[in-house]
């Protein structure tokens, strides 16, 4: 299974749809001379292969060991080439720069009037649809031109170009400044989570302030207010200003239905914003707008009001299905949410080799959290497990260390408790080794080990004390991010008034809504 990962050809193959696998063969058969060759008897087996296996291509191919790797490189180039000529693969920016590939043409070949015919055009195109490094190019280009020969263009040439080139520099180093910021923040959040402390909120706001550009919104492009509102997004979800997250990605999707044809253009970009969306509202807990803004969601995927292909199809499904989840917490539905778990997994299925595992990771705590919200534990340990267990997940820490608090209470009320000290222990490392340990999870860990030596008579009274320890960390601005997670409190409660947690979850939901 490593090897079949590694392998980029193989993935490459893969990926491709019915359509792009019969353009490709006609476009090998218009080559001439080819329908026997080496590259495409690779192409077939490949194809045929569930895993990849080189052994069965030197067999069954005239290849040799030592022209493999010069094969599968030469049938790498030519996918490439067939997809890049594909209509569904050509956008705005692949069609600019085809522009300016026969403009270099006209241009070797001295025919300058009618490259920078082909230039202009593909200069206006670029700037309608802020392409602004293209645009620059391009000008860059122009520049060569009228500085080398004597074009018999307008007198005042240079000065244009000189004014384009300023003008278009100031933009593209005002996105630059703007994409290095988001990118940075993007990393932080995705590599740790929220702040944890008075020290991680002075970091991340020093370096927020300290990087972000001076800017007149209303001189900003599309592309500057994206990663503006992309940068805002990010600090406010590491500082964990849910109202904040909400604004900016709002601000976000505002600014595709602004300039509908960027949802073309730049469709990740779109779905990305619409997740963080309803990312927002469910911290927030807002499940009015929360089921408006995802029945919208519903609406543009079934309606295609942004660019559709295999990729975007994958993603967009990622983010719908997983917001539904969502909303079965919200509204504490836990029973239909298990109902709807079976068509998730086999959308997970499907989508498998385009979903990386950070996604999964994330179905499979949302899953576990609704078969914890039945009392269905034993079910809810097999999808943490999943989690615990694996190794390739090197992003969101917190999503670790929240599967393993909730798997110890789920061991507890799974009546599993025979090796909870153990289990204690580990957590209790794993959560120092990743430094977030915290007054809540500290305060659970210790009061599930002394739940194994009390008597009967005294849990009531345990849970109560804990129940009243933990209350008044609901709104504190670092530990409040350990209810995000898990509802310890419903939890607590369910225990003290010996009803089920959905329930208590169920009523808590109906008295918010």
């Amino acid at each position: 299974m490593a090897t079949e990962k590694k392998d980029i050809l193989f993935l490459l193959i893969k990926s491709l749809t019915k359509s792009e696998k019969r353009q490709f063969k006609l476009y090998v058969g218009r080559l001439g001379g080819n329908s026997e060759s080496n590259f495409i008897a690779l192409f077939n087996i490949l194809d045929k292969q569930q895993v990849y296996n080189e052994k069965e291509i030197l067999a069954k191919t005239n290849i040799k060991k030592q022209q493999l790797s010069n094969s599968k490189a030469h049938l790498y180039r030519q996918l490439l080439v067939s997809l890049r000529l594909s209509p569904i693969h050509q956008n705005v920016r692949t069609q600019i720069r085809e522009q300016m590939d026969f403009a270099s043409i006209l241009y070797n070949k001295g025919l300058y009037q009618q490259s920078l015919k082909i230039l202009d055009k593909a200069k206006m195109n670029a700037v309608e649809n802020q392409e602004n490094n293209l645009a620059y190019e391009i000008v860059e280009f122009e520049k060569v031109i009228e500085s080398q020969f004597i074009t018999r263009s307008l007198s005042d040439r240079a000065d244009v170009l000189s004014l384009q080139a300023k003008e278009l520099s100031i933009k593209n180093v005002m996105t630059s400044k703007l994409s290095n910021l988001s990118l940075q923040l993007y990393s932080w959040l995705l590599k740790k989570g929220y702040a944890k402390s008075v020290e991680d909120i002075e970091l991340v706001t020093t370096y927020f302030e300290s990087h972000i550009p001076k800017y007149s919104i209303s001189k900003l492009g599309f592309k500057e207010k994206l990663f503006l509102y992309k940068a805002h997004l990010w600090f406010s979800l590491i500082t964990q200003d849910f109202v904040s997250s909400y604004r900016y990605s709002q601000k976000w999707i505002d600014i595709f239905n602004e300039n509908p044809e960027m949802k073309m253009v730049h469709p990740i970009f779109y779905l990305k914003g619409y997740n963080y969306l309803l990312e927002s509202l469910f911290m927030l807990k807002h499940y009015k707008k929360f089921k408006e803004t995802l029945n919208n969601f519903d609406e543009d995927i079934k309606e295609e009001n942004f660019l559709l292909n295999s990729n975007t199809d994958a993603i967009a499904s990622v983010y719908y299905y997983q917001n539904k989840l969502n909303q079965y917490l919200l509204k504490a539905d836990f029973n239909k949410g298990v109902s709807y778990v079976p068509e998730v997994l086999q959308k997970i299925d499907y989508f498998k080799n385009k979903i990386d595992q950070h996604h999964v990771m994330v179905f499979y705590y949302k899953i576990a959290c609704l078969y914890f919200g039945i009392d269905d534990h034993k079910n809810c340990i097999i999808y943490l497990g999943k989690i615990i267990s694996n190794k390739e997940l090197i992003v969101r820490e917190d999503l670790l260390c929240y599967a393993r608090v909730l798997n110890l209470v789920a061991h507890y009320e799974a009546g599993i408790d025979e090796d909870i000290d153990l289990l204690i222990k580990s957590t209790y490392k794993f959560l120092i080794k990743m430094n977030d340990l915290h007054v809540v999870q500290r305060k659970m860990m210790l009061f599930l080990r002394s739940l194994t030596d009390m008597y009967p008579s005294e849990l009531k009274v345990a849970f109560k004390k804990l129940h009243k320890d933990l209350k008044q960390y609901e709104s504190h601005p670092y530990e409040k991010r350990s209810f995000l997670y898990l509802d310890i409190i419903s939890w607590l409660e369910s225990n003290i008034e010996g009803i089920p947690i959905s329930k208590i979850v169920k009523k808590k939901a109906i008295s918010k809504f």
